[in-house]
């Protein structure tokens, strides 16, 4: 599965930002998914991911996913794979690129970290590597989400999908890396990821 999806979704992102600018993407965007996902890419909805800042090619494979209805993991997923069953490829690179060029949420204002939630979720970041993945500023590339300032009821959500094998990846590093984690570990984590200082 995950070397299927990982061709599908590159020829998908090989077309390029051309697919954005012809088709009204910033529309269309503005239309289906500013609603849940904010006007410029920051969630306010419960579990509702921000968009702003995630690599296009990551943008494209959710997309595609959602599109072959291979993403069950999250309680809105039949809306999305109903939104994404009528998309073309190219309205994968379109809204994909689009996507790309919102603004990554802001940081959480300061005071709203638990400190001790911090070092607990440094410790478990630092332990599980995930800096190794998602880069040393957790704005993910390619492949890989951007995961610093995320919402962090949206991380916990994943973090459980990843752990209880219902979330869907490119390959089981993420379900390899959580496995074993406690529900304290995992919210540790996504609080870390969350309220990044970076």
């Amino acid at each position: 599965m995950s070397l299927r999806v990982a061709v599908a979704a590159a020829g998908l992102a090989a077309a390029g930002l051309a697919a954005a600018q012809g088709g009204g993407y910033a529309e269309r965007y503005a239309t289906h998914c500013a609603a849940c996902h904010g006007a410029q890419g920051t969630s306010t909805q419960a579990l509702t991911p921000s968009l702003g800042g995630q690599p296009s090619f990551y943008v494209t494979t959710q997309l595609f996913l959602f599109r072959e209805g291979r993403r069950n993991d999250h309680p809105l997923a039949p809306a999305m794979t109903a939104l994404a069953k009528g998309m073309s490829n190219d309205d994968l690179r379109g809204y994909s690129d689009f996507i790309a060029t919102l603004p990554p949420p802001a940081p959480p204002a300061p005071g709203t970290a638990d400190p001790q939630k911090m070092q607990r979720g440094q410790a478990l970041a630092e332990k599980l590597h995930c800096l190794a993945c998602h880069g040393a500023d957790l704005s993910g590339g390619r492949n890989v989400a951007r995961v610093a300032h995320q919402r962090e009821d949206y991380l916990l959500l994943t973090l459980m999908g990843f752990r209880t094998g219902v979330r869907v990846g490119y390959s089981n590093a993420m379900a390899e890396a959580v496995a074993g984690l406690t529900p304290q570990n995992l919210e540790d984590l996504a609080h870390y990821l969350a309220h990044q200082p970076r």
